[in-house]
């Protein structure tokens, strides 16, 4: 976390720098929490509970038009993912630090995901005007999303404690995409400085895991090829000065 907040300060002083230079830019930070789950496309594989995370970071806006910008950043997406139950057994995170015990799991196993990223997001943000101290604005973009840390859990029969702090970063895929919508108020404190608040969605749509696992199914040994992917639902908080 402190070298999370030591890249965010440096880049605050170079965004400080260059909105004297160009005054369409405007520069802030959010601190957002995140409700996440995570589903498949196969049926046997369903989901089951909901990660609270947050995400931190700084947001950039460019303004084209007095009331349109494309709205860009660089931020940190913590404990997102979520909980996935199996129907069948197998040997679902192959390439991970598991113990022997843990290498074939059974029947009707969950695991848990708990994901870190760097996330950049690409949005275009329409506004009101102002009414009052108050802009209303709606922002439709993409999110690109950089793996930079992986956790397990393994909960189901036989399972022990031990089994909750997995290192899984091998079994995620580094690089995923997700397309989500924000919208909310603005609301002025001063002249440059402005408070937002908003909900927002996320939905991806690439595959979240590696997909090296092996399933058990009844007919036979299958390799796992389930896509993974993962939804979000935010609170989006912030500063923008």
């Amino acid at each position: 976390m402190k070298k999370v907040i030591a890249v965010l300060l440096g880049l605050a002083l170079s965004c400080a720098s260059m909105k004297a230079q160009d005054k369409n830019v405007e520069f802030g930070f959010q601190f957002s929490p995140a409700f996440t789950t995570m589903k498949t496309d196969n049926k046997n594989i369903n989901r089951s509970g909901t990660n609270l995370g947050f995400k931190l970071g700084m947001i950039s806006e460019y303004y084209f038009r007095e009331n349109y910008a494309v709205s860009t950043g660089i931020g940190f997406a913590f404990n997102h993912g979520g909980s996935l139950v199996y129907d069948f057994g197998g040997r679902y995170w192959p390439q991970s630090d598991l113990d022997a015990q843990y290498d074939t799991l059974p029947a009707g196993v969950k695991l848990k995901h708990s994901l870190q990223f760097i996330e950049i997001p690409l949005m275009v943000k329409m506004r009101t005007r102002q009414f009052g101290n108050i802009r209303y604005f709606l922002e439709p973009g993409v999110y690109l999303n950089f793996k930079s840390q992986a956790r397990g859990a393994i909960e189901g029969r036989g399972v022990g404690p031990e089994a909750e702090r997995i290192n899984i970063r091998k079994d995620i895929n580094g690089i995923s995409l997700a397309w989500g919508m924000n919208g909310g108020i603005q609301y002025a404190l001063a002249e440059t400085t402005s408070l937002i608040a908003g909900l927002g969605f996320q939905v991806g749509f690439t595959d979240l895991t590696e997909n090296k696992g092996t399933v058990f199914e009844p007919g036979g040994n299958q390799r796992d090829r389930s896509k993974a992917t993962g939804n979000a639902l935010v609170l989006k908080l912030g500063v923008i000065f």
